[in-house]
């Protein structure tokens, strides 16, 4: 293979089930020849949908799309907890299933709005340097901060037998499988999660991904263009456009004032004649925050 390219974009993944995120990007980095390139925000191997993947200087700004709000399709199995709290967990306990849709539908109101939500320990958080879940795995429990969370939505699409299938609108960093048994735990019956798919990540919606397969077939021009400039991922700042003098200053390092009757505050995104520069911190100065190499 010719010499990795720089390339600068991101890529709206539908990640398939059986795959690890990690893996997944590395087959993307290599269909593109890509140099650089780093995901935004892991999804279990049993899990698949919408997984941003970031190229290049895009890579600059993934923390928006790893902390925005995310949207999912899960299915809970009712009667079983397990190990995980997913379904790569072992049996700990079954009960029997005596609930109903109309039950379901009284309960979940209490699971929506801010919320104070204990990481699993089967997760890839941090303790001493190492992930929990190499603890877990060792069989030693180690004490969590619950995490504040909101669940903007929650709604139970159907229930065939002992399997709730629900859609979840949640802020960055709330973990589906920890919700699933809390769902268990209020209906009495316990619950682990069998299937998940993100639907939404940020402003990106699912519909708007390519498969692996589909990419595939594609030659590498074609890719290209399937590939999203890099400042989608911080759509939602203000916008603020200057001169190329102005420019120049900020990428020397220096602290221009704003452009004559803007009078911006906070972190916005800038826009020199080129294009897209990067972000700045606005007040009296604008003040560099994370720019592009060139403006692009």
């Amino acid at each position: 293979m010719s010499s990795r390219q720089n390339i600068d974009g991101v890529l709206l993944l539908d990640k398939p089930t059986g795959w690890t995120s990690n893996a997944a990007l590395q087959k993307a980095k290599r269909l593109f020849n890509a140099a650089k390139a780093g995901h935004t925000g892991t999804l279990d191997p049993f899990a698949s949908g919408l997984l941003p993947i970031c190229f290049g200087q895009a890579t600059k700004f993934s923390s928006y799309a790893l902390h925005g709000d995310k949207a999912y399709r899960a299915v809970l199995k009712l009667g079983v907890t397990t190990t995980t709290g997913d379904i790569e967990g072992e049996a700990l306990e079954t009960r029997a299933v005596a609930v109903t849709l109309e039950t379901i539908l009284r309960r979940l109101p209490k699971f929506t709005g801010p919320l104070l939500q204990t990481p699993p320990m089967y997760s890839a958080l941090k303790h001493q340097g190492r992930p929990l879940y190499e603890y877990a795995r060792a069989g030693i429990e180690i004490e969590r901060k619950p995490r504040e969370i909101t669940i903007y939505s929650l709604s139970a699409e159907k229930l065939e037998g002992d399997e709730l299938t629900i859609d979840v609108r949640c802020s960055g960093g709330t973990y589906i499988r920890t919700l699933a048994e809390d769902i268990g735990k209020a209906l009495g019956c316990g619950a682990h999660l069998i299937a998940l798919r993100r639907t939404a990540s940020g402003a990106f919606a699912l519909d708007q991904a390519a498969s692996l397969a589909a990419l595939e077939n594609l030659d590498q021009d074609q890719r290209r263009s399937a590939l999203l400039p890099p400042d989608t991922l911080v759509a939602h700042l203000p916008r603020l456009d200057i001169d190329a003098e102005t420019a120049k200053q900020l990428t020397q390092g220096k602290h221009p004032g704003q452009p004559t009757g803007c009078a911006m505050q906070g972190r916005v995104r800038v826009y020199a004649p080129q294009g897209f520069l990067g972000l700045v911190e606005a007040g009296e100065e604008l003040v560099p925050s994370r720019l592009m190499a060139s403006p692009n």
